[in-house]
This record gives C-alpha cells, structure tokens and sequence, in this order.
C-alpha cells in the first residue's frame, strides 16, 4: 500500500500544488455554508474539512479527489444537533452543546461502519450502480450545488414582496438593487475567465486566476461587497480565527452520554451518516474515474473516509466525505496525485491559522462563479441528447434520479434509482422465459427451456407444462436457461415433484452445478431424476480482480 501511495502522490508537482490552492480557496465557504446547515461553529467545519482532506489526501483509494465537510451529511446532523441539546437541557445539571458533543460521539460511530464496509471489499457494489442512476445523480448534484449559490446572492426584494404577489414590485426592486447587479457582473466576470483563459493558455489554472483577478479588482477598487469574513460575521460566526479543538471534552461527554441511553438516537443516526458519506464518496470515486480515464480503489476510500470521521470525532471537527464540487475543479485544473489533495488540505489549515485576514477579503462573488462553472462542467448535457433514444425506463430514472438528488438527497435518490432499475430488469427479463416443446423418437416430450428462471420468471415458467396430458416421459433442458435464485430453484422442484406425483418419469438435463446442488439439498432422490451429460455446458464464475484490490 505504502508503495502504490508514493506512486501516486504526484506526477506533474506544478499542477498539483496550483490546483490544490484553488481547492483550498473553494473550501472555505462551503465548510462555512455547511456548518451554517448543520448549526455548528463555523471552525468546526473549517478543521473537518482540513482532517478530512488530509487523512483521505494520503490514503484514500482514489487520488485526486477531495473530501471535507458536505451538505448532504449536514443535513443529517442537524437534527442529532437539536436532539442533543435538548436533552442537555433536560438533564438536572444542562451541559452546553451537548448536541455538538453527541456529534462527535456519533462521527466514531460513523468511522467505524466504512472501516469495516472497507474492510468487507462492500466499496465494489457502487458497480452495480446503473448509468442512468449515474447520469441522474450528476445532473442532480449539479443542480443542488447550483441552488446553493443561490443563497448568496443579495435579497432582491425586502420581505412581503414575491415574484408571484408582487410581480411588478418586484421587478422594481431588481432593476434597482445594485448590490444584486455589481455580485452578478463580478460573478460573470469569474466565469469569463474561465472559459477564456484555458483558449490562451493552459498553463495557469483558470479558476485560480480568476479568483485572484477578481479578488484584486474589489480590494484595490474599494468595492463594497460580500466576502468570506462578512459572510461568516453574518452567518453568526467570529471569524476564521481559533484554535485547535481538543478532545477533552467529547471524553467527559462520552461518559456522560452513555450513561444517559444516547445510543437510541446516537447508532441509527451513525448509520446513516455512514451510508449517505459512502455512497457520495463512491458516486464521486466513479465519476473521478470516468474523466480521468484511471481506476480508484472503492475499498480502500471506505477505509480512508472512515479513519478521517473518527479522527474529526476525536478532535472536534463535522466530518464529512468527497466532495463533487471541489473534486471536479482539482481534476479540470489539473490536480491528478495525492499531492494536490494534500496541499488543498494543508493551505486550508494555514488560511484558518495564519492567512485569515487575507482571505476574508475574498468576494463571495468570486467564489460562486468557479462554482458556477462546476455546475456547467457537472451536468450532463448529453442526457437531453440521448433521453429519446434510450428505453423509457432508463430516461425514467434518469429523470427520477435527478429530481430525488434536489428534492430528498442523494443517497435516498442513488438507492431509489437503484431499486427503480432492478424492479425494470427484473420485470423484463421475467417475460422472456420460453419453452420449445418437441417429441423425441421414443415419445420422451422434451421442454427446451430458454431465458433465466427467477423469482420474476417462476409464474410463466409454471403456465409452460401440460403435465396432466404429457406423456410418461418428460425431459425438462436447460442448456439455454439457468436458474437463478432460490425462487428458480423452488419452481423446478415443484415442477419435479408434480409430475412424480403423475407417476411419470422426469428428466432434468444440463443444470448448472449450484443449481444441482440445492436440489439434492431439498431431496436427495432428485439424484435419480438429474441427468449428467457429456455436453453439459461450464458455468464460470467471473473473478473480478480488482476486488484484490489494496
């Protein structure tokens, strides 16, 4: 492991560390905004994105991806928080923030579930996840980072006016506020860059030069618009000024939490934590791959994100998992190695320590344009392309996927597009069972068998036999068919035991070994009724070798 980790820590420096300082700059408001949704500090989010970024920088199983705080888990920690502080209040002597430190409590939790998904190789399932649920979660996430930069542009209208109360007030109030229009231009100036700059050169990181043109422009212009430090003094916090956490207190908490039953609130939530991180972290992991064209380790980041969210329950930080955003910025500016995500991480750490004036003065504006051009580079535009010429029930899903990611979240809507297209395969494939019935010489009538036999297929199976009026000899092939499940298994033996009831003789020919083997399980005189034939066809089972992978 340590070997493949020198491999990949960097293979152009140069890229890696430009790219990683633009990571860097992205992360801070959105650890800021996410703290914001969780309820925590904002320091609390900035320290687990930089515990997060390093811990899955270093070891984790897909170089070049970026992890940190997320909106996706906060939303979940919201209402741990709120249960939390509660029942510090109830207690006969209230612990402040007890929410905060039942947070911690439930990130050691949370790391030890991927610890051991990681360790039970379950990071290999994310194949299983169909390109239409892919193509949906994509379009999805970029639609949900697209509307959380919403949030901060400046209020268009005060309170009481809406767009469909007050159409014509409202109007008013747009074309006036000039806030509005001066965030929009620095915004569209942002993107300008972006997409220009690349056309001229591609040795300097767009998204960087960007930021710091902009950045220069309203410091030495005297503009007067939202930056970094306003946005965090308004959002409630002090500042990107503090110290390191310690975990002295989430100790005495641990004692004090248990002995007041928190597990009942603490273990369902640690699980969900837990699968909404993994599968954002394995989505990402997959999508990373694609563009790079490269093979990450699934079990191997399970493990990572895991040792990062105990390390953040032991010293105070959110937790979190990949990021999109910020992964896709580092891998467009060319950030490929374990080096880019390190620096993202280490110059995060350093913006909070020593650079917090300088950074506070970076325009919001700035900010939102670069995620403004994730969203663009996210989406996939050629879903609209190809939703008229893929079957209907993948553009279903597709369609489903996306509208689940914005309305619910994403691992709700990754299961749930999963669900979708297994249901839409299985009742698929139940329909193409078929049985081409011949005579044989002797009078033997033969049932060739084509297509799985499943618990979808079973029913259809059963209508294919006449075993009142077949002959005394029936042979059942399936050299064309193979049984699936144990649903399969149980209609053949149904089958079986029907026609012996008959009193007529039943052949089974060219069953799979597996197959034979729960038959005779069911009943060893099924011996007597299994054919084993010179042409039986070989069933191999398909070793994937990358699930040997470190």
């Amino acid at each position: 492991m340590l070997q493949t980790t020198i491999k990949n820590f960097t293979q152009n420096p140069k890229n890696d560390i430009l790219s990683g300082l633009t990571v860097a700059l992205a992360l801070v408001p959105e650890a800021v905004a996410f703290a914001f949704v969780a309820g925590v500090d904002p320091l609390v989010g900035l320290y687990g994105a930089f515990m997060m970024g390093i811990i899955t920088a270093l070891f984790g199983g897909r170089p070049g991806m970026i992890s940190g705080a997320t909106g996706a888990m906060a939303v979940v920690m919201v209402h741990l928080i709120q249960k939390g502080n509660e029942a510090g209040l109830a207690l006969d002597q209230p612990i402040e923030n007890l929410g905060l430190q039942w947070l911690f409590i439930t990130l050691l939790f949370v790391g030890g579930i991927q610890i051991l998904a990681g360790v039970l190789r379950l990071g290999k399932f994310v194949r299983l996840i169909p390109h239409p649920v892919m193509m949906g979660f994509v379009n999805g996430l970029a639609i949900v980072i697209f509307l959380s930069q919403l949030g901060l542009f400046p209020k268009i209208a005060s309170e009481g006016i809406s767009f469909w109360g007050n159409t014509r007030e409202w109007f008013s109030a747009l074309f006036s506020n000039s806030d509005f229009w001066l965030m929009m231009g620095l915004v569209g100036l942002t993107m300008a860059i972006m997409f220009l700059l690349p056309k001229l050169t591609k040795k300097i990181p767009a998204a960087l030069t960007a930021i710091i043109v902009v950045a220069a422009i309203v410091i030495f212009g005297g503009i007067d618009v939202s930056t970094v430090g306003s946005f965090i003094r308004d959002g409630g916090g002090q500042g990107l000024q503090g110290g390191l956490p310690t975990f002295q207190d989430q100790i005495f908490t641990l004692f004090h939490t248990v002995k007041g039953h928190f597990l009942p609130t603490i273990l369902p939530t640690a699980f969900i934590l837990a699968a909404i991180g993994l599968i954002e972290s394995l989505m990402t992991l997959s999508l990373i791959d694609e563009m790079t064209e490269t093979r990450g380790s699934g079990n191997r980041e399970c493990v990572a994100q895991g040792g990062a969210n105990i390390i953040n329950g032991l010293f105070g930080g959110m937790g979190g998992c990949a990021m999109i955003g910020q992964s896709i910025i580092n891998v467009n500016s060319g950030g490929r190695g374990r080096l880019s995500g390190t620096i993202a991480a280490v110059a995060l750490l350093c913006f909070v320590l020593f650079g917090a004036p300088l950074i506070e003065q970076i325009p919001i504006a700035a900010l939102v344009g670069v995620m403004f051009m994730v969203v663009i580079g996210t989406f996939a535009w050629s879903s609209f392309r190809i939703l008229n010429k893929i079957p209907k029930s993948d553009a279903f899903v597709l369609i489903a996927v996306s509208a689940i990611t914005v309305w619910q979240d994403l691992a709700v809507a990754v299961i749930a597009g999963v669900i979708m297209s297994a249901l839409t395969f299985a009742w698929k494939n139940a329909t193409k069972i078929r049985a081409r019935k011949r005579i044989k010489e002797d009078g033997t009538k033969v049932y060739e068998i084509w297509g799985p036999l499943f618990f979808g297929s079973t029913q259809t199976f059963n209508s294919k036999f006449d075993i009142k009026n077949d002959p005394k000899n029936v042979e059942i092939d399936f050299i064309e068919s193979r049984v699936s499940d144990h649903s399969g298994v149980e209609a053949l033996r149904n089958i079986a035991n029907k026609y012996i009831a008959e009193g007529k003789k039943v052949t089974l020919t060219h069953l799979s070994p597996d197959c034979k083997n729960l038959l005779l399980k069911w009943n060893p005189e099924f011996d007597t009724i299994i054919q084993s034939n010179v042409d039986d066809p070989r069933y191999y089972v398909v070793t994937d070798v990358m699930d040997n992978e470190v």
